[in-house]
This record gives C-alpha cells, sequence and structure tokens, in this order.
C-alpha cells in the first residue's frame, strides 16, 4: 500500500508556486475556504512515486513568517502545527532565483522550524537573463536541505523533485542540526522556558510560541505559563522580531557572497525596465491602461456572446422538446419553468466567468495586472479602496459575479468589504436589454454633428453614472464600516513573461466550478420560488380567471390564441407575483410605474434581462423572436395608463433606466456576495442600499422631467 503524506506548498507572492503545484496535480484538486475566512484552500493529489502519494496543500504566498493579512495567518497557521483541520508533514518551498536574496528570508525562517523542507528554486532562466550564476550544490550546503532546481512551463526538473521528496519522506534527508541563525542570542532565557513546556519544538519555534501564542491551539493553563514567561523576562516581540531579521539578512549576505555570482549593478536597463518606463508613464501609462481594459472588457462580451448564445439555445431546445413532450400537469411546468429556467440562469453565466478569469490569470502571469493596481491606487485611497479594487469594479460591467469572486486578492478586509459592496453598481451585461429597448422607447433618435447618436450618449451616461456612483458610495462607507487592520499597498511589480496557458485554463475551470456548486445552489432555490410565486395564486380567484377565458373561447374559437395569450396575462396579475405587483403599485406609483412594471421589477430579481421577457407576457406578445422585439417596443409604446397618458414616456423611461442603474437586481450576484462575506449581513444591507438609492434617484429624475 502506497504511503500517503501531506505536504505544504509555500513561496513568496509571484514565485512560480501555483504553475508547480498546478503541474504536480493537474486536475486532481478540490477548491474550498479555510475555517474562518474566506481564503483559497486549494489541495490536490499527486504521485509522487511508486510507493508514495502526496496531498499538496497549496498555501497563500506570503514573504515571512510574521503575518499581517488573513491568507497569511492562514499559512502561519499550517507551518506553525497550529491548523485544526490541515497537519503537514512536509513543506515544499518555492524559491524565485531571480530575486534569491528576498526568497531566502522566508526560506531560513522555514527551516528553522524543524520541519523536513524541500526547495524548489524557478525563474533559473531570468536569473541568467539578469545575469546570475547560482551554486546549487554550494546553496544546498549552505542551506542545509536539499535544493532542486525547476522549470514547471517546461516539465524541467520535476522528476529530479519528486525523488527528492520522496527521499525526505523516508528520512533520508533531515532538518539541519543547527539554526540558521543563533536564536539562544535573542532570547535564551524565555526560549529555554518555553522549552521546558515543549520540548519537541524547535528554538525558533519556541520564539513564535511567545510572540503568537494567543493565536494558537493551547488550553487556557498553558495560555497563561507562556504569558507569565513573557513578563518575568521582560520578552519584546518587536525587538526580537528586527533583531532576528537583521541577523537572517547578515547570514544571507555571506550565503550569496559564497554560492552566487550576479551581475555588473552598472549594466544597461533590462528589457523589463525600459518597459516600465513606458507602462508606468505619467500620461502614457494611463492611455496603455484604458486601452488595456477596453479590450478585456470588450472581449468579455465579444468572446462570450457566442457560447452564452449556444446555451440559451440549448435551453431553449430541451425546454420546447420537454414542453411538447410532457403532458400538461404541474410538475412538467415546474421542471421546463422552474428547473429548467432556473439551470439556464445559473449556466449562461459560467462563459463570462471563465472567459473574465482566464483573462485576469494570463495579465496576472504576464506581470500587468501589479501594474494596473499601482496607477489606480492614488485614486482609489481617496474613496478608502485601494489600487487592486479596480480590477473587480471593470471587471463588474461584464458580470458581478465574477467580480465579486476576484476581489479575494484584496488582503485589507475593509477594503475588500468595500469593494464587494459597490461592484454591483457597475453596468453589468444583464442591464443591457433593460437599456436598449427603454432608450429606444424614450429617446429621440438623433445625430449630433453628424455621427454622435443621442441614444449612445446616454447609453454611456448610464455606464459613467454606475462608476460614479459606486465611487461615492465607496467614499460614504468607509465612514461607517469599522477596522483595526491598517492598509498597506506594498506591491511588488513581477518580472514580466509570456503568459502559462494550462494554468489560465485550470483557473477557468476552477472558478467556474466554485459558481455553479455554491453559488448555483442559492440561484435555483430562488428561481423555484419565483416560479411558484408566478404560477400560482388564490384559488378562486385563478379558477375564476381560468373558467371565464374557456368560455371566451369556446364562445370565440377563431380568436383561440388571442384569447390564450389574454389568459395567461390574466392568471399572472392573479398569481401571488402578480398580486404582489398590485400591491407595490402605490409606492412604485411616484416614480412613474404600473403594476405591469411592479412584476417585472419582481420578476426581473432572478436576472435584470427578465424584465424584457416579463413585458413580453404582459403585452401578450407572439413566440416569434424577430417578432418579440419589434412588437414589444410597439406594445409598450402604445401603452396607456386610465387616464389615456402613456406609461412609458421621457419621464417613467429615464426612471426606470436610473432604477436598473442603481438597483439590486440580481440574485446570482446576492448569492455569491453571501458565500464570500459568509454572512447574510451584507447582502442584506447591500439589497437595502441600493434598493434605497434606486428609489430616490428614480423619483427625483421622474419629478426633474415630469
Amino acid at each position: 500500500m502506497a504511503k500517503q503524506i501531506n505536504i505544504a506548498l509555500v513561496g513568496n507572492p509571484n514565485s512560480g508556486k501555483s504553475s508547480l503545484f498546478n503541474y504536480l496535480t493537474g486536475l486532481k484538486q478540490q477548491v474550498g475556504n479555510f475555517p474562518g475566512v474566506t481564503v483559497d484552500k486549494k489541495t490536490g493529489s499527486s504521485n509522487i512515486g511508486p510507493g508514495l502519494t502526496a496531498t499538496l496543500i497549496d498555501l497563500p504566498g506570503t514573504y515571512s513568517l510574521y503575518p499581517k493579512r488573513s491568507d497569511e495567518w492562514v499559512a502561519y497557521k499550517v507551518l506553525l502545527n497550529q491548523d485544526e483541520e490541515i497537519k503537514a508533514d512536509m513543506v515544499l518551498l518555492v524559491a524565485d532565483a531571480s530575486n534569491l536574496k528576498r526568497n531566502l528570508l522566508f526560506c531560513s525562517q522555514i527551516i528553522d522550524l524543524g520541519i523536513p523542507v524541500v526547495v524548489a528554486l524557478t525563474m533559473m532562466d531570468l536569473a541568467k537573463k539578469k545575469g546570475t550564476q547560482i551554486d546549487i550544490p554550494g546553496l544546498e550546503r549552505e542551506l542545509g536541505v536539499p535544493v532542486v532546481q525547476i522549470n514547471p512551463r517546461k516539465s524541467r526538473g520535476i522528476e529530479q523533485l519528486k525523488k527528492v521528496i520522496e527521499q525526505s519522506a523516508d528520512n533520508l534527508y533531515l532538518p539541519p542540526a543547527r539554526d540558521f541563525i543563533d536564536n539562544n542570542a535573542l532570547a535564551e532565557k524565555a526560549i529555554a522556558e518555553v522549552k521546558q513546556l515543549y520540548p519537541d519544538i524547535s528554538n525558533y519555534k519556541a520564539i513564535h510560541y511567545l510572540i503568537n501564542h494567543e493565536h494558537f491551539l493551547l488550553e487556557k493553563g498553558m495560555q497563561d505559563t507562556i504569558e507569565q514567561v513573557e513578563i518575568s523576562n521582560k520578552f519584546n516581540p518587536t525587538k526580537t522580531q528586527a533583531e532576528e531579521i537583521m541577523h537572517r539578512y547578515g547570514r544571507i549576505k555571506h550565503i550569496m557572497q559564497q554560492t552566487v555570482v550576479e551581475a555588473d549593478p552598472l549594466q544597461k536597463a533590462l528589457f523589463n525596465e525600459r518597459l516600465d518606463d513606458l507602462l508606468l508613464h505619467r500620461r502614457w501609462g494611463y492611455i496603455i491602461l484604458l486601452v488595456v481594459l477596453f479590450l478585456l472588457f470588450q472581449s468579455v462580451f465579444w468572446v462570450a456572446k457566442y457560447p452564452m448564445d449556444g446555451i440559451e439555445w440549448v435551453f431553449g431546445q430541451l425546454g420546447g422538446w420537454l414542453g411538447n413532450s410532457l403532458p400538461q400537469v404541474w410538475w412538467s411546468d415546474l421542471l421546463i419553468n422552474g428547473v429548467v429556467a432556473g439551470l439556464s440562469g445559473i449556466m449562461v453565466f459560467v462563459p463570462q466567468i471563465m472567459i473574465l478569469f482566464g483573462l485576469i490569470t494570463i495579465l496576472e502571469d504576464t506581470g500587468y495586472m501589479a501594474r494596473i493596481s499601482f496607477l489606480t491606487d492614488k485614486l482609489m485611497r481617496k474613496v478608502g479602496l485601494n489600487g487592486k479594487s479596480v480590477m473587480p469594479m471593470i471587471s463588474g460591467f461584464a458580470c458581478a459575479v465574477p467580480a465579486i469572486m476576484s476581489a479575494r486578492n484584496i488582503e485589507n478586509k475593509k477594503e475588500r468589504l468595500l469593494t464587494i459592496m459597490i461592484t454591483p453598481l457597475m453596468s453589468c451585461s444583464a442591464r443591457l436589454p433593460v437599456y436598449t429597448i427603454l432608450i429606444a422607447l424614450v429617446i429621440p433618435s438623433k445625430l449630433y454633428f453628424g455621427f454622435l447618436s443621442l441614444q449612445g450618449l446616454v447609453m454611456m451616461g448610464l455606464y459613467l453614472l454606475g462608476t460614479v456612483m459606486a465611487l461615492i458610495v465607496a467614499w460614504v462607507m468607509k465612514w461607517f464600516i469599522k477596522s483595526t487592520e491598517r492598509s498597506f499597498f506594498i506591491l511588488e511589480l513581477p518580472t514580466y513573461r509570456a503568459p502559462r496557458w494550462s494554468n489560465a485554463l485550470t483557473t477557468m475551470v476552477e472558478k467556474a466550478k466554485i459558481f455553479v456548486f455554491d453559488a448555483g445552489k442559492v440561484i435555483m432555490m430562488i428561481s423555484l420560488l419565483l416560479w411558484a410565486l408566478s404560477t400560482y395564486g388564490p384559488k378562486e380567484k385563478m379558477a375564476n380567471v381560468s373558467a371565464k377565458d374557456e368560455q371566451l373561447v369556446k364562445q370565440n374559437p377563431r380568436q383561440a390564441n388571442e384569447l390564450n395569450k389574454q389568459r395567461k396575462t390574466e392568471l399572472l396579475q392573479s398569481s401571488f407575483a402578480g398580486t404582489l405587483g398590485k400591491a407595490i403599485e402605490p409606492a412604485i406609483r411616484p416614480l412613474g410605474y404600473d403594476w405591469k412594471i411592479g412584476i417585472a421589477l419582481i420578476t426581473s430579481f432572478a436576472a435584470r434581462e427578465v424584465f424584457v421577457g416579463t413585458m413580453a407576457t404582459l403585452y401578450s406578445v407572439g413566440e416569434d423572436v424577430d417578432e418579440n422585439n419589434s412588437t414589444l417596443r410597439q406594445k409598450m409604446a402604445a401603452a396607456v395608463r386610465p387616464d389615456g397618458s402613456k406609461v412609458y414616456n421621457l419621464s417613467t423611461g429615464l426612471s426606470l433606466l436610473i432604477f436598473y442603474v442603481l438597483a439590486m437586481q440580481c440574485m446570482s450576484t446576492l448569492a455569491v456576495v453571501k458565500r464570500e462575506t459568509r454572512s447574510w449581513k451584507w447582502p442584506v444591507i447591500q439589497l437595502l442600499y441600493m434598493t434605497g438609492l434606486a428609489y430616490l434617484m428614480s423619483w427625483v429624475t421622474y419629478q426633474i422631467f415630469s
């Protein structure tokens, strides 16, 4: 029987850790969350050798064993053996050869924990381009642990790495006999007293017990004892940490002198630096950024359109086939208009999610994502965010669901929460059908200067309105969301390199699975609830409508089709959803809306684009798609109120447009916000503030243009 071990995969950010994880595990991966924090827990299975199978735990990237952010605490607790679920038998540390000095700090700290460590040295090709030569055997000798040169992109060194891991698992490589630095010189007496309590830990681990024991899995009595050790020895965590870092860099300097030959510092600037001069230019940098974001935004529309249309066509065909094949009973209606429609609402988002995360992964791989955050940080900080908030906000133009998921890379909890709370204000693609039909109804088709379309300008204005309101809301909310966590925007600008297509593909599949299996559950439940509300109503009321309409069909058989459409409309009006529409009509009348628009507001909560379909049903439009668009506009344009005035005049149309710009009309987004915040509190606040803001602004708009 094969031996099974757990390996913690660690390293600095941008060191190539994810590439190695994806290569070793392939598609044998699982994604969840660490307990108590919304930080991805990626685990995967890998066959190391004939007699050894490993579970790899991909820990968040971190620079040292002194955690500041929630993701760093996750890695820290696993490495200190203080995680309730994960116990690592070995550490596989990925180090960037092109930035070896910085990587050796974290490496030396882990070695001093006394855990079996294997170092995988990546980016050797970049190091050679910089003129850096590394003596691998010498580095291995100085560190006291095995060092293997690898390149996951080109499948180099992987077999040798697996062999070394197997040998370490068989105890052929033992942790160094002495520490990387003399830890006793830092707090000798305090360390000795902690080691009396825990004889099996290393001197360096004892220091961490003194510094962070409050966060460890220790009994109350032991916590108090360690606290007394601190007090009696006047242990100073800050001073100890500073002295340790100085000692480590002194030793690292010696190792670098013994094992690394670096190029002349006066050599010509590298390609990386010359490219940064352009991409981070105070003027051209922003122009290039706008072009890149425009292409990213458009690509999600252009590329996702075809698979989304295909998914809708497949589900449309499936619904039609089921409708023709199944008997006209309640359960077939539930299956077609509840389950199938709900699945369609979930699956239609998948192409956008996959394409968006694929493109973002490519931008991250190339190193440009860090530059985007750097360029926009100044503006974002003025409203309580930081540069890393830009990509989720931009992604929100395509779809808020993947955009909110992408906010995970924001370390500061307050800034991440603010980003999640405002991202749905960005006009997503689901709003486009609503914008298109309402603009065509109430905005004249005029051209200014011969090429500027008034309708196009209004459309652009709606997008700008959502963006401006998002920044204003963030500025207001930053005063109400309290956080003791200080925000530091310390960003490493990684070296430019070619994207890893396999890594992008793995990420696309991974994010799609998260959405379908996690958020999809909530979406399906709400879809079924909406189906029930729209299908059923008070029995006597629904029976009276059916009996009356059946009598009319018997009396006018030639008008059966039209009467059946009318019957569906009346049944919808009499349903619980219709009753609710009538009930909320007094509340929405100040905005210029009638009960039919009220029903559309309710049903389009499933997805904003449902507004058009609801209107088509309410106005008894035929089934032909091409005819639908034309006829629907004509029917809506001809709709009148009891007093004879038009329903869709300029004031009502603009009011409705503003409402859809600002309102939270998307259960998918709320489901994802609940998942990401691990609470219903924030989605409820989001729903209330966005609905309230939409109502207020729509009312003001209606009053101005009435």
